[in-house]
């Protein structure tokens, strides 16, 4: 049995919090610029040095790349051989979202749904657990910001709708999407489970690596294709047009019940904020 602190994960979850907002991922920078190079639009292709612009200065002046700094969402997986000391891990980390905030500068958006009232520090953070081996947490942090999340959707499919109905989903909603979720986007794609389990599968992929080939054949196949059709799209950068409005499809997928195919997609935009460590 590993002990580790509860302070230790505060002091993880604010350094997280900072990291996602100031230094955009380099993968997506290698990504703008790969997409700047093939662009034919001249306007999406300003707009791609814009965004690799903007992130120098970020990184330079340490500011938060976007001004909505995000919902603060965390997939944690908690190693069974693992004992925390002096607290609880729920509020160990809803305290280091509150330090990270407030300490980055970061803007604080999360509110009542019916009074809209601010809760003021950014809590209460959305946090997924899973239980795994070893002795050790690992801590995986995604910003999600506003813009993006609203153009997320899930449905339920037939199952005789097969794997053409859910490509016929997938790019109807991105196309839906257009611009508002600040393209050029990433996004996810969670197939079966539940209602739920689906939203959270689709959240999920948006944080495997960008040019990651996805290990099964059939979804690496349904990736592409998907890609390849919202970029058919001709939304461009920002929606203003080009060939670049997607730069990543991913898909994780889960047994479903013999009546029902679920499937849900989460949007993410350009800013595509998150990071992760292991204590």
């Amino acid at each position: 049995m590993r002990t580790i602190k509860a302070s230790e994960i505060t002091e993880a979850v604010k350094k997280l919090c900072i990291e996602a907002a100031y230094f955009l991922n380099q993968e997506m920078m290698t990504a703008f610029k790969k997409a700047q190079e093939s662009e034919e639009s001249p306007i999406s292709k300003a707009i791609f040095g814009e965004l690799i612009e903007n992130a120098e200065i970020a990184k330079t002046e340490m500011i938060p790349y976007c001004q909505d700094t995000g919902f603060a969402v965390f997939f944690i997986e908690l190693g069974q051989g693992v004992r925390i000391e002096d607290g609880l891990l729920t509020d160990a980390i809803n305290e280091g979202v509150r330090q990270g905030y407030k300490e980055g500068y970061l803007r604080n958006s999360i509110c009542d749904p019916f009074t809209r009232k601010n809760t003021g520090d950014n809590t209460p953070a959305i946090i997924h657990l899973d239980l795994v081996e070893g002795d050790k947490i690992k801590i995986v942090f995604d910003a999600k910001g506003g813009g993006s999340e609203n153009m997320s959707r899930v449905t339920m499919l037939k199952p005789s709708d097969g794997i053409e109905g859910i490509k016929r989903f997938v790019i109807q909603r991105c196309l839906e999407a257009g611009g508002n979720p600040c393209p050029p986007i990433v996004v996810g794609v969670g197939i079966g489970g539940t209602f739920e389990t689906a939203a959270i599968l689709a959240k999920k992929a948006l944080l495997k690596p960008l040019e990651q080939e996805n290990e099964e054949p059939v979804l690496a196949q349904l990736e592409q294709d998907l890609l390849t059709e919202i970029n058919k799209t001709g939304h461009g950068a920002q929606g203003l047009g080009g060939r670049n409005f997607c730069l990543s499809v991913k898909v994780i997928r889960h047994p479903c019940h013999i009546a029902s195919l679920p499937v849900a997609v989460n949007i993410d935009c350009h800013a595509h904020r998150h990071k992760e460590t292991i204590l």
